[in-house]
């Protein structure tokens, strides 16, 4: 199986039989088509108009889904595959908005003719989070029965909330079951809520790089990304013009938080400790003693100053919020009973040098499914990009994401 290990516990005969039956498929019986892309897409927004409860049991009158949807529906309304994006992710995951877009969407890699998510066989759907930031609704928007920006009135947010908002988009699309949810890091915290709360619209889920709930290291992480925010003057509590916002805090927390995405080896051998070239184009020190120096530092202040660009402060604060409050596991401890409900089957994929989500993390999902009584496989990728892992070209990945579907039909 090349490069990827399919993983069971010895005692598993359960996950040996669902192994042995991905690994049969894990060849495909002809040659892949060139791989092509989506071309220029255009986002468009869904308006429920129907209130929403949330699971702080407040709700929010309407709202908005921006989503991007790529190939076609079939007759029968069920070869959709349903992508959830990480926290800084959005909709735009395929394609380009215009044709001379320099830059595409951010899973570009895996959807479209002859990928992963082949658009010729697969109607595949991505929309912004709620509690988002790039079009759809929460704490930018404007609340409709105060006439201003909700900001902190915006309601605490859950991952099951997300879900929630979704699957009535998944509704409006007319879909009758969704042939895989999938997802990575937040995203497949979403994958894992949708087999949970919605057992009979979802017939697979695939979730990367992600965990039933973060350790204390994860969390800790995450408080320091929102206190540099909350103790940004600009923040002033929450209730800032976006164009005037925490924008220092938020790029620190945004240059923290990268870090944990990627690896030390994967930094290392992009950076090392390569200085930046002075102004008069030669190596060494900066001129100022704690100006700028590494190459690491230039990358890191571009990271944080790009998001800047694109996201929230408030966005930020809630999504974070939402992964640590995140917790598969009911009050005994036993994550098995999470699953009880449900009824699809399950890839779960860890990666190697992952330390945000470690592998074991993963592995223990696809352990408490078998525990259940659910068909689930474990993968583990071997890579050293860290927990951005399932973003980058991984021909590995593709195969098990391939194989994965093919197996539905095998």
């Amino acid at each position: 199986m090349s490069k990827f290990d399919l993983i069971r516990p010895p005692t598993s005969a359960i996950l040996a039989q669902i192994i042995d039956d991905l690994a049969a498929v894990a060849t495909p019986p002809h040659p892949a088509a060139e791989p092509g892309d989506v071309g220029v897409v255009h986002p468009k927004d869904f308006l429920s108009s129907e209130p929403l409860a949330f699971d702080c049991g407040a709700e929010i009158p309407e709202f908005t889904l921006r989503y991007e949807t790529y190939g076609e529906l079939n007759a029968a309304r069920t070869n959709a595959i349903y992508i959830c994006h990480a926290l800084s992710g959005d909709h735009h995951c395929a394609g380009r908005h215009a044709a001379d877009d320099r830059k595409p969407g951010w899973w570009d890699n895996i959807i479209g003719p002859g990928k992963p998510f082949d658009t010729r066989k697969y109607f595949v759907i991505c929309a912004n989070c709620l509690g988002g930031c790039r079009g759809s609704t929460g704490p930018v928007s404007i609340n409709p029965r105060t006439g201003r920006r909700y900001s902190l009135d915006f309601p605490a947010l859950t991952i099951r909330d997300m879900v929630r908002a979704h699957a009535r988009l998944v509704e409006h699309l007319g879909v009758q079951s969704l042939a895989a949810v999938v997802g990575g890091s937040m995203g497949g915290m979403m994958a894992l809520q949708w087999a949970i709360d919605f057992p009979d619209k979802v017939r697979g889920i695939i979730a990367l790089a992600t965990t039933a709930r973060q350790s204390a290291q994860a969390i800790a992480f995450n408080a320091v990304g929102r206190s540099a925010i909350m103790q940004d003057p600009a923040w002033n509590h929450g209730d800032y013009e976006p164009e005037k916002g925490p924008n220092v805090g938020l790029a620190v927390a945004r240059m923290m938080a990268h870090i944990t995405y990627l690896s030390n080896k994967s930094l290392d051998s992009k950076f090392g400790r390569t200085k930046r070239e002075t102004a008069g184009g030669s190596g060494g020190d900066a001129p100022g003693h704690f100006d700028v120096e590494f190459e690491v530092e230039s990358y890191l202040q571009h990271q944080g100053q790009s998001f800047v660009n694109r996201f929230d402060a408030n966005t930020y604060l809630y999504f974070t919020k939402a992964l640590d409050r995140f917790d598969l596991h009911g009050p005994d401890g036993r994550l098995e009973d999470a699953f009880r409900p449900m009824k699809s089957r399950a890839l779960v994929v860890g990666f190697t040098s992952d330390w945000l989500f470690p592998k074991e993390q993963n592995q223990e999902i696809a352990q408490a499914m078998l525990r259940a009584g659910k068909r689930a496989t474990y993968a583990e990728v071997s890579s050293d990009l860290g927990h951005d892992s399932f973003l980058l070209n991984s021909p590995d990945l593709y195969e098990l994401l391939r194989a994965f579907l093919r197996a539905e039909k095998e």
